[in-house]
């Protein structure tokens, strides 16, 4: 089976937020031939595509359109000298230990990223001075339900931003180029970045990693800091004292909790400094 459809479920076990409404179609696709397949079933109605739901915020008043889950079954990874292809389901953590252990390097930066590939090179993740368009060969997308295949430069990537986003691309594969490296390098800059990951960030607590993309010239955990934001809850959503860059799911927060405390900390931070900060998390549904 290509694809296989799920009704009614909740959204919360689909985002690491652990927040969400219920989706009335949910479809988890297997091959590119099953995404296909499913998009023919769709027709016009746009679907929400979604990966390990890392970075994204579902209202609580759930989802009318067909929701697509390329993840699981979607994740193979081959490797074939200084390259590695994935497919979209992958996850990015699991592409870094890959490379790891065929002692290339390129993709440390990766390791602790919760993402999957396919969100990964929509939204060019990045992380600890290295991004994904760093490492990026070519894509294979779909796009007005064609597969084509794009060269990492014309995926116009930039920061924080695709081409994909642009053009309604659905992401399918990758090719990461990499290069020959000395493994007990990479596994210790891999532990370093792992290491500052678990003493920095809230990792105990459900998120979507940074909630705000960092405005220039200034780090957007540092301004919400200065702004007496730390620890600030609205219902069971809260900015983390541990990092302010992060609003976790302290205590059985609704996306509502998480939405509305992303308001506050924007109009208090843009009070203060003048700086109005851009959510990361992409929101997803109803919030009005």
């Amino acid at each position: 089976m290509d694809y296989e459809l799920l009704e009614n479920q909740s959204m919360a076990e689909y985002t690491t937020f652990k927040v969400g409404g219920t989706a009335k179609r949910l479809y988890k696709v297997y091959s590119v031939d099953g995404l296909k397949e499913v998009l023919d079933i769709c027709g016009d109605e746009k679907p929400i595509i979604i990966g390990n739901g890392s970075n994204l915020l579902v209202s609580d008043k759930g989802l009318e359109p067909p929701v697509i889950v390329i993840g699981n079954g979607f994740d193979k990874i081959t490797v074939e000298g200084e390259t590695i292809t994935a497919e979209a389901g992958a996850l990015l953590s699991k592409v870094a230990k890959a490379a790891m252990e065929n002692d290339l390097e390129g993709a440390e930066f990766a390791s602790g990223i919760p993402g999957s590939i396919g969100g990964a090179i929509y939204m060019n993740a990045g992380a600890y001075g290295g991004e994904i368009k760093n490492i990026v060969k070519s894509v294979d997308v779909i796009k007005d339900g064609e597969l084509i295949t794009l060269s990492g430069d014309e995926m116009d990537f930039g920061y924080r931003h695709s081409r994909a986003m642009q053009e309604d691309m659905i992401i399918v594969s990758v090719v990461f180029s990499l290069a020959k490296g000395d493994k007990d390098e990479i596994v210790a800059k891999m532990n370093d970045f792992n290491s500052r990951r678990r003493d920095k960030q809230p990792l105990e607590y459900p998120s979507a990693g940074s909630t705000f993309k960092r405005p220039e010239g200034y780090f957007a955990g540092k301004l919400i800091m200065d702004s007496g934001l730390a620890g600030y809850r609205v219902g069971g959503a809260m900015v983390s004292p541990k990092h302010c860059g992060f609003v976790i799911n302290y205590e059985n927060a609704t996306a509502t909790d998480v939405y509305e405390l992303i308001l506050h900390v924007q109009e208090v931070v843009n009070e203060k400094f003048g700086v109005m900060l851009e959510p990361e998390v992409k929101l997803i549904g109803d919030f009005s």
